[in-house]
């Protein structure tokens, strides 16, 4: 078997807490339709494309718009996310992130982001982390989104490796099941109980050394 040469990660509500953010744009965006959107709706939208996104909420209203409208609507909740990401910054790294991604350069590994955010970029230059990344994959790419695993399949080209190589980090089950299909090790970052299709779970990345994740892997794979 092929040994861990690289990890990918999810943005939202991986490395970032960009999560609350998402949530308030699109709740003001359904409070304006009046359309009823609660945080367990929320956790549909979770690795999904903006359109897919805004479909979901558009579908608990039991509402059906024309494709102009519903591009108006999306660019609007996009303004509304921008306007709250304008204050974020280093504080907005989820716990432990900074210091992983760190020890992942440490061991030699290429890191890169495969995240349906189209604002990826922003957010890790705003978060002061994005000089660690060797490749940034986000939602301007042209691919289909999440579960498809090719945002996950050109990251690893850019990184020059084979999707066997590399591990992703996730916290939505359209992420991992992505990661999976590229044939890629899945490691779910969140409730065992949501991600259990993932090769692994951890609750957070905060006191997690990868050189551990590593040797996990590792010994799954002599073991099979």
């Amino acid at each position: 078997m092929l040994p861990i040469k690289a990890c990918i990660f999810d943005l939202d509500g991986v490395l970032v807490d960009t999560a609350t953010y998402h949530f308030l744009a699109w709740k003001r965006l359904a409070d304006m339709l009046d359309i009823a959107f609660t945080l367990e709706d929320n956790e549909r939208l979770k690795g999904v494309s903006r359109m897919a996104s805004l479909d979901i909420i558009l579908s608990l209203g039991r509402r059906e718009l024309p494709e102009g409208e519903r591009l108006r609507l999306a660019e609007l909740k996009n303004g509304w996310y921008r306007e709250y990401l304008a204050a974020l910054d280093e504080s907005a790294l989820l716990p432990g992130v900074k210091d992983f991604l760190l020890g992942c350069k440490a061991l030699g590994l290429s890191i890169a982001v495969g995240s349906a955010s189209k604002s990826a970029g922003e957010v890790l230059e705003s978060t002061g982390i994005r000089g660690l990344f060797d490749a940034v994959v986000d939602g301007n790419a042209p691919v289909p989104p999440k579960p498809a695993p090719d945002i996950f399949l050109v990251a690893t080209e850019k990184l020059g490796v084979r999707p066997q190589e590399a591990v992703v980090f996730e916290d939505a089950e359209a992420g991992i099941e992505a990661a999976l299909a590229g044939g890629m090790a899945a490691v779910g970052v969140g409730s065992l109980e949501r991600l259990s299709r993932a090769n692994l779970v951890i609750p957070g990345f905060e006191g997690v050394d990868p050189a551990g994740i590593l040797r996990h892997f590792a010994s799954k794979r002599s073991s099979g």
